[in-house]
Order: C-alpha cells, then structure tokens, then sequence
C-alpha cells in the first residue's frame, strides 16, 4: 500500500471510529458491537478492497500502546493488596482454560491439531482489560471485585501470549512440555527484569527533564522501547510492557511536573480510545474474507454453529470452574486463606465478567500460516469476542441479581475531604516557615485563605507591582504545592486512604499546579 493510501485509510478509521463511537454513546448502546457491526457491514461492498495488516504491525504497533495505557492507570497499591487473588485468576485460570478449551477445540474440531487447538485455546484466553475496566465502572461493584478484575485483565494478557508463543512453537516443530516450562519461566524473569529496569530508567530520566513536552515525548516511546528490549532478549515484551506502566504511572507524582501529567493522562487515554476501537473495525472489515476461508475450510454450518456452541461453553465453564472454587478454596481453606475469602456472589460477578476484546483480536492474526484450518480458527476467535461482547450486555442484570453491596461514595468522599484538609494543612506549615518580605505579607494572607489572587493582584496594584506580587505568589505556592503532594504520597505510603482518594488528590494538586504555571508562564 502506498503512503497516500495508507494515511488515506488512517483518516478515514480514525473518522469512522469517532463518528460511530459517539453514536451509539448517545444511544447507550455498545461501541465496540458496533464497530464491528459497521465494519463487518463495509467489508462487503464490492468496491472497498480488503484491509490486511501484518501480524508483526499488530504484535509491536498495537498491543505495546494498549497495555501500557492501561497499565498506568491501573494502581499498583490495589494490585498488590489482591495480588494472590489476581495471579490466581491472570496465570492459574489462563493456564486452566488454554487446557480445558484447547482439549475442547480438538475433540470438537476436526482435521486440526492439538497444538493449534492450544493456539486457538491461548487466544481466546484473556480477558479485555477496557471492557471490563468499562463495565465495572458503570456497575459500581465493590472495589475489591474491581480491584480483581482490573489486575486480572491487564496481567493475563502477559500468561496468554507466552502460552500463545508455545503453541506456535510446537505448530511449526517439535516441542518438550520442560522446554515449554523453561521457555514460561525466562519470559516471566526476562521480561520481568526489562520492565522494571524500563520503568526506573525512564523514571530517573523523567525527574531531570524540566520540558512538559520531553516528558510526555519519553512516554510516547516507552511502551515500544520495553517490549522491544524485553522480545530481543527472549523474554515477555507484554510483561515488560506491563511492569513498565504500573511502575512509572506510580512514581509518575514523584518525578514529573503536572502539567506532564495532565498531558500523559489525556495522551494516552486517546491513543487507548483510536487503537481498541480501531482494532474491531478493522476486524470487521476483515469480516467477509474471515467468513470467506471458514465456509471453504470449515466442517459445515450446522457443524460449525455447534463447535461455536461448545466452544463457548467450554470457555464459560472453565472460567466458572475455576473462580468459584477459588472461591471454595478461600471459604474453606487455611486460615490464612478464609481471612481473605470473598462472598459467593462476589465469585459470581467475577465469573460471570469474562468479557474478550482487542488481545483476542489482535493475537489471532499471529496464528502462522502453518496452523492447520487457520481461517476459521480466525473465525472461532471472533465469534467468542461478539459472544462474550454480547453477553456482557446481561452483567447489569447478573449484578443486579446478586445484590452486592454497592461502594460508599460518601465514604471516599469523605475521605478526600480529609485527605485534602491533611495536603492543605502541610502546604499551609511550608507557607508559615516560608521567608517572606514585609511587603509580600499581603500574598501570604491572600494565600492562607486560598483566595482568588490573581484578579484581585490586578486591581489592587500597578503593573510592575502585579508582577512582583505574582511571582511571589508563584514561589510561595509552589512551595505550598509541593508540600501537599508529598504529603499526600506519605499518606499512601503508609496506607491511610483508599486508592481512589489518593488519585483525586493528586489530580485536583495537578490541576491547581497547572493553571498556577498558566497564570505565569515565565516560570515554566
């Protein structure tokens, strides 16, 4: 394709990803439904040609920027408050299902290998990372189950794809179930390793740049750089990815200005926005040529509907198998388990959230062309991800079902409350030992009552008195600012406020610092 088609067809996702994503917004139906609905409609116009990307384009161009943007989102002090919870569900349950349906796929599929049905098994494995995120959000669960979710969704994708690259392995040679478990190991230590060595050195590097627009510009690159660095040594470049963004969406208040921040956050979550729904119209549009190869390959539609049906089910009942006796296991288990048991219908709602989206989608074009039937592997594989979509659309009325108690919004809004009146006190300490001059008394009062000083500066005082007072008030309230935010990381260091507390105080510092900075940008 040449480069004016390319941006052609660039323009022309990015339109119709916008156009149909605030559409169907306003209707409250499902974007991602839709996108391929409307894609999967477009693939068969005979004049619009089929769209074919590289699997490697999806591999290092795709997956990297979609982690990473959740990753640093995600909070690493939840993550490790549930994280038995989590590696049981992210590595014990994608292990689980890659034997349960991968053995399901062989019997059911015929003319097809174990290897690929493991492949195939891998693929469908993961669950997606936004849509749950999304659906969570909507639902108020209790923060634990979201908790849980989230640090499943976002590390499982790591376990598939190592599993999916065993698959391929033993598709194109020979392989040893020790050499498989060796391989697993590496990748986790390796990529591991490149991902916290990632994120501490762009940290490091973070903390000495002084430019909003270099430190946003380092974390444009980041998510590639690790995976690269973390595939060239033979280790997870997903893990490493992973690792990367948990790391430094956490140390991100420590080393970098807000206003860095502010542009991170918005940053990623449009590349986050363009690339998931970019990827289901895309896989619409390849549509016709995925239901093309099933028919010329496939066993037959009756035949075909019912390896659909038990394909499913078999990833259905996996998924259930598994959490709920997890859950048995923590209800019933050592004490050391029951102190951290959840309820039953806490069980449910994580069972029943199983919900596959872009790694599913993406992972399947790496199948090899040596992968036996591996059209309609392709096919199998978007089935799951329309059916788990849809079926997504029954949660509200599952968790409704099981009245799970809702969390205390007025709970954590007191708690931000007090966690700001505890950041406010500290930035009030720092402006009471701050060194002032006789005639900036009238900023330290102004300040101390956190009054509007800017307008009020204007129409008290001459243009070079304004300024003088201005840049008092800079310095005085950066102070005060910097005050704050370190002891709000104190706070969470020691563990005396919920994560979301912590984060709305962060931000609502960062936003106070930034329109600071745009009040006097010689400062900056």
């Amino acid at each position: 394709m040449d480069p004016v088609a390319t941006i052609s067809w660039i323009v022309l996702f990015v339109i119709a990803t916008v156009a149909v994503t605030g559409v169907v917004g306003r209707l409250g139906w499902s974007a991602p439904v839709a996108l391929v609905i409307v894609g999967g409609a477009v693939s068969f116009i005979p004049a619009v040609p089929p769209v074919q990307v590289q699997p490697e384009l999806i591999l290092y161009g795709i997956l990297p920027p979609l982690l990473f943007a959740a990753a640093i989102r995600t909070s690493v002090i939840d993550v490790r408050a549930r994280r038995d919870s989590i590696l049981l569900l992210s590595v014990g349950l994608v292990a689980f299902t890659v034997v349960a349906v991968g053995f399901a796929a062989f019997a059911l599929v015929p003319s097809i290998t174990l290897a690929a049905a493991f492949a195939l098994a891998a693929v469908i494995a993961p669950t997606d990372a936004i849509a749950v995120t999304a659906i969570a959000g909507k639902l108020g669960l209790p923060r634990r189950v979201v908790t849980i979710l989230e640090g499943e969704s976002l590390l499982n994708d790591a376990t598939a794809l190592v599993a999916l690259n065993a698959a391929i392995a033993a598709i194109v040679s020979v392989v040893s179930p020790v050499q498989v478990g060796l391989d697993f190991a590496i990748a986790v230590l390796v990529g591991g390793g490149v991902g916290l060595l990632a994120g501490f050195t762009v940290s490091w590097v973070r903390a000495r740049l002084h430019s909003p627009v270099l430190d946003t510009s380092l974390t444009l690159v980041t998510p590639f750089a690790a995976f690269l660095l973390g595939d060239v040594l033979h280790g997870s470049g997903v893990l490493a990815v992973v690792i990367a963004g948990l790391y430094l969406g956490y140390r991100a208040p420590a080393v970098s200005s807000a206003e860095a921040r502010v542009a991170e956050r918005l940053n990623w979550r449009t590349i986050q926005f363009l690339l998931e729904n970019a990827v289901f119209l895309f896989i619409g549009l390849n549509l016709r040529s995925i239901l093309e190869g099933a028919v010329s390959a496939g066993p037959g539609f009756w035949h075909t509907v019912l390896i659909c049906l038990g394909i499913l089910l078999a990833l259905v009942a996996s998924r259930f198998a598994w959490v709920m006796g997890t859950t048995l296991l923590y209800r019933k288990g050592p004490r050391r388990l029951r102190e951290r048991a959840w309820a039953w219908g806490n069980g449910v709602a994580v069972a029943s959230a199983g919900v596959r989206g872009v790694v599913t989608l993406a992972a399947v074009f790496l199948l090899p062309p040596e992968t036996p039937l591996r059209e309609y592997l392709q096919f199998l594989a978007f089935v799951v991800v329309v059916a788990s979509l849809l079926g997504g659309l029954l949660l509200p009325s599952i968790i409704r079902a099981l009245h799970l108690p809702k969390p205390s919004f007025a709970q954590e809004l007191n708690e931000r409350r007090l966690l700001m009146v505890e950041a406010r006190q500290a930035g009030i300490d720092v402006l009471e030992r701050a060194p002032v001059t006789p005639d900036e008394e009238r900023v330290v009062d102004l300040l101390r009552a956190d009054a509007g000083f800017l307008g009020e500066t204007l129409d008290a005082y001459g243009l070079d008195e304004s300024v003088a007072h201005l840049e008092a008030k800079f310095r005085l309230r950066s102070a005060m600012l910097e005050a704050e935010r370190a002891a709000v990381l104190a706070a969470r260091k020691e563990g005396r406020y919920q994560e979301p507390a912590i984060i709305a105080a962060l931000q609502a510092i960062d936003a106070e610092e930034t329109a600071l900075r745009a009040q006097f940008p010689r400062e900056n």
